[in-house]
């Protein structure tokens, strides 16, 4: 009650503060008016600084009364100083910059590729702590659909993929579940059922203004962070009125079909500028699919061989679309309130056609493989699904938040949002037939494409061995709250220095509810394979190579149109061992405070020091079952921790450009959801059982990072940087093939014991490792070489930059009795990481051409090395051009995946092949307008 009456004081009196000025005011373009983020501006006399924000605003505290000389220094741009008077009353100004190109009488010539770059590299310099900037500019003129793929464009990001689009995020070899994602500062939750991943192919790019990836936390920034923070921030308000609008359309080889895309922005400002508004919109419709390879290997009696390989055929639909509103209000010169909500909703509209061999088997007598030759559709009703899988996603955030000078020396700032994230799959469809015990060949001679000799094509010896019909629901919601106090507090004269302490809340919940359910025909309507409707699929184009052939399907349109509810025409049960196990509720309060000081020691070395405390309370419920579909009964499970994270961040400024810093952080990673979930699957008739595992801790981790960063004032960087990383109880994924009843006993004590004394089961469950050393070193360089000769050279820009990763972890068990696994690295991390553009540009004409690449890496580990997968490596070429017509129309082309990358998986060494996806390349063709 105290702190409320003192903020109440506070605001009373913040009137009677007149011996000194506020001074604020916005950074510009004076060209376009666009706003300058990253702008540094000094006042003289005095050593007065402060940095403008992402909207290009900025102010001064607690100025007195005088004349001074306000300079801005802007990497791109000419110097700006302008004499000023200061007599008591708030200054309002308006900073206008002109490019450093521009000269008397010419039209400045600075490229829209070097304006995108300028604006995220001032940024970039003036953060405090170690970051990437990526402006919307910049997003553009890479060929990137969604913020995944541009995201890979930064120095230490990975990207793994999924329908040939970038999907989860590593940074600095770390897996997702050690990263957040935050929109515009608020938590984004995840559609995932198992995890805590943000699907970062659910976001166009072109929704994005800036993308700030944060490598080293400060003390008011979430923890749950350890190999970095993406926080992406969507369009702010102009200073003027705003039309812009893109149309375009593409080809998409794999399936011979088009890509059409579209996007509306409006902003302007409104009320003698206290209002203002930008509202956005896109949406993109791409027709593709993937041709894929699959196989499991096993090995027995010294023989090498697949026990199991799928040929699969994809045909996708992908419908993404996106709408922002973003409003701001100056209530006065000391109050501003800012509203910001966002919709995503992208709808995956899928049909699967599969051919499985399975259950492959050597036998000795026939000197042959015996096994089962399934052949699967899968799809959805015809209603609304049009006869395909439908995987509805949403995720939407709106936000309230405030800022307030309180007095001249104190300001406030609060926010207060709710996030909603889902994935609905209903009417999901899968039709099955099977033959059984057929004799199948294995060509293993190039086992990078192993190859399963069926000569069984007579589909009336097929017969049915599934109907289903399921419907899966995620759903993750969190509402999050916080306050931030600032005040000066220097203990070196002369020098900058300033308090902030504030608090946070978050209230998460999330499900899992997915139901089952498998249908007997009652009527003679289906009968053997080959009398049914059916599709067929030859070799021919089939990307992973002609001599694997889909083959013979059932018809999706067959599939769709049963109304299966007709009780004269099938038998419905539900099918619990499909649902029971994996459904689960989870609660999570997170509550934390920090403190922060900023102290400058002089005009160019400064100092980051403080802590954040965080307590995490869970509540998790799942369910015990047996036999996969015997309901024991339900468990609950509550639980609570504390974390303290202490931090200290150094810079120092050598020259003006030339920047080291140094950090010492501390950061965590709560475990996934469905590994804390108290479920517990018993399989007899497999001898199987999986857990999760609700005494999970989190991943605390202590980070060092050095950097150097040399700025070029026409536009460009060179860095150089270090970082080291300490995990300490960091998850994996724990089998144990020799588990037993007493095993069971000691680590399930409560719960009756499903394995027969005597018998050995295999055992599954995530489990905490001791710790993981990451060590690492990041390079990169980027800027026009305008130092050539003769304007078309000056033309060219280099953007590259090169990531090293190595990592060791320690404490990973093989079985229960205390047999360990060495050599291992953290699964998920990349060892090298390489990204390049060449670009060139005139006023008029801009192109690049892109290269990323990703080396292999430990994807799972599993019980032994033999079943370890691992990620294989990748390499990508994108290139993009654009023309103005005039000076608000532009034409622009694209082309991605010009390599026809692959996406590939293998188990144990690389010639074993578990996956291989091919995608083909993407083009797409655009008009755009922007007023």
């Amino acid at each position: 009650m105290k702190l409320i009456y003192t903020i109440l004081c506070l605001f009373c009196c913040s009137a009677s503060y007149g011996q000194t000025t506020i001074l604020k005011g916005k950074v510009m373009d004076a060209m376009d008016r666009f706003s300058l983020p990253g702008a540094t501006l000094r006042l003289e006399p005095g050593n007065r600084y402060t940095v403008s924000n992402v909207n290009g605003d900025f102010e001064f505290l607690s100025v007195p009364a005088g004349t001074y000389t306000l300079s801005v220094n802007y990497l791109g741009y000419q110097a700006y100083t302008k004499q000023i008077s200061v007599n008591g009353k708030q200054e309002q100004l308006e900073v206008l910059l002109s490019s450093s190109s521009q000269t008397i009488g010419e039209v400045s010539v600075m490229g829209d590729i070097v304006k995108g770059q300028a604006r995220a590299l001032n940024q970039q310099k003036n953060n405090s702590n170690i970051t990437n900037i990526i402006s919307s500019d910049q997003v553009g003129r890479f060929p990137d659909q969604n913020i995944g793929d541009a995201l890979k464009r930064v120095p230490g990001i990975t990207m793994q993929n999924d329908q040939g689009e970038a999907r989860n995020i590593i940074i600095r070899g770390l897996s997702p579940e050690l990263n957040s994602v935050t929109l515009n500062g608020d938590r984004i939750p995840s559609a995932e059922g198992d995890n805590r991943n943000v699907q970062m192919d659910l976001i166009p790019a072109d929704m994005i203004s800036t993308i700030e990836v944060n490598k080293t936390l400060t003390p008011d920034m979430d923890a749950d962070a350890i190999g970095g923070s993406v926080n992406l921030i969507t369009r702010a308000v102009p200073n003027k009125q705003r039309i812009s609008a893109t149309l375009g359309g593409g080809y998409m080889p794999i399936r011979e079909k088009g890509i059409y895309n579209g996007s509306l922005v409006y902003g302007n400002r409104f009320a003698d500028n206290k209002l203002g508004i930008v509202l956005s919109g896109t949406i993109q419709t791409q027709n593709f699919g993937s041709d894929n390879i699959e196989a499991v290997w096993d090995q027995h009696d010294n023989r090498v061989f697949m026990d199991q390989m799928d040929i699969r055929k994809y045909d996708v639909q992908r419908i993404r679309r996106s709408f922002s509103l973003a409003t701001d209000y100056e209530i006065n010169s000391r109050n501003r309130l800012e509203l910001n909500a966002i919709y995503n909703w992208r709808d995956d509209r899928e049909n699967r056609y599969r051919t499985r061999y399975r259950s492959m088997e050597w036998d000795k007598d026939k000197q042959t493989y015996i096994g089962d030759i399934r052949r699967e559709t899968k799809g959805g009703i015809d209603k609304n699904n049009n006869n395909t899988r439908l995987e509805d996603q949403r995720v939407l955030n709106f936000s309230l938040k405030g800022e307030h000078l309180l007095t001249s020396k104190l300001d406030f700032d609060w926010a207060a949002s709710y996030s909603k994230a889902s994935e609905d799959r209903p009417h999901e469809r899968y039709i099955d037939y099977q033959m059984r015990k057929v004799e199948l060949g294995q060509d293993l001679t190039d086992p990078n494409k192993p190859l399963v000799i069926d000569n069984n094509q007579d589909y009336s010896a097929f017969g049915m061995r599934k109907l289903t019909e399921n419907h899966d629901y995620t759903s993750e919601d969190e509402f999050g709250a916080k306050f931030n106090f600032r005040l000066p507090l220097s203990i070196i004269d002369g020098q900058k220095g300033r308090l902030r302490f504030g608090g946070r809340l978050r209230l998460k919940n999330k499900k899992r509810d997915n139901i089952f359910y498998e249908y007997t025909p009652v009527a003679a309507v289906f009968g053997a394979m080959s009398t049914l409707p059916m599709e067929n699929w030859s070799g021919n184009n089939y990307q992973p190579g002609s001599q694997y052939i889909p083959g013979g399907f059932i018809n999706k349109r067959f599939l769709g149109v049963w109304d299966l509810t007709n009780r004269d025409l099938f038998e419905e049960k539900a099918d619990p061992s499909e649902y029971l196990a994996v459904n689960y509720k989870a609660k999570e309060i997170i509550t934390a405070g920090y403190v922060r000081w900023d102290q400058n020691f002089t005009e160019r070395t400064s100092m980051i020091v403080g802590a954040r405390i965080e307590h995490t309370s869970i509540d998790y419920s799942g369910n015990f079952v047996e036999d996969e579909e015997d309901l024991i009964s339900a468990v609950n499970n509550k639980n609570s921790y504390i974390n303290i994270l202490p931090s200290l961040t150094l810079r120092h400024d050598v020259t003006n450009d030339f920047i080291l810093r140094a950090a010492v952080t501390t950061s965590l990673a709560r475990p996934n959801y469905y590994a804390l979930a108290p479920f517990i699957n018993s399989l007899p008739g497999d001898t199987e059982i999986d857990a999760g595992n609700p005494n999970l801790k989190a991943t605390y981790a202590t980070n060092f990072d050095l950097m150097a960063e040399n700025y070029f004032q026409n536009v460009g960087l060179v860095s150089a940087g270090a970082f080291y990383k300490r995990l300490n109880n960091f998850i994996y994924r724990y089998a144990d093939r020799s588990y037993t009843s007493s095993k069971f006993a000691n680590d399930f004590p409560d719960i009756s014991n499903p394995i027969p004394t005597g018998e050995e089961w295999r055992f599954t469950q995530s489990r905490n490792g001791n710790n993981v050393d990451v060590y690492g070193f990041e390079v990169a360089f980027q800027r026009q070489l305008d130092f050539l000769p003769g304007k078309f050279l000056k033309g060219f820009g280099i953007y590259t930059n090169y990531t090293y990763t190595y990592s060791k972890a320690h404490g990973i068990q093989s079985s229960e009795d205390g047999d360990e696994r060495t050599g291992l690295r953290l699964p998920r991390t990349a060892p090298h990481m390489f990204n390049g553009s060449l670009s060139w540009e005139n006023n008029r004409f801009s192109a690049r051409v892109s290269a990323n690449y990703t080396a292999a890496y430990l994807d799972e580990i599993t019980e032994s090395s033999f079943y370890d997968a691992y990620y294989d490596r990748q390499f990508f070429i994108d290139a993009n051009a654009s023309y103005k017509i005039t000076g608000q129309f532009r034409i622009f082309g694209e082309a991605n995946n010009l390599t026809n990358q692959p996406l590939r998986y293998y188990q144990g060494t690389k010639e074993r092949m578990m996956q291989l996806e091919y995608y083909r390349p993407r083009f797409n063709l655009g008009l755009k307008f922007d007023l």
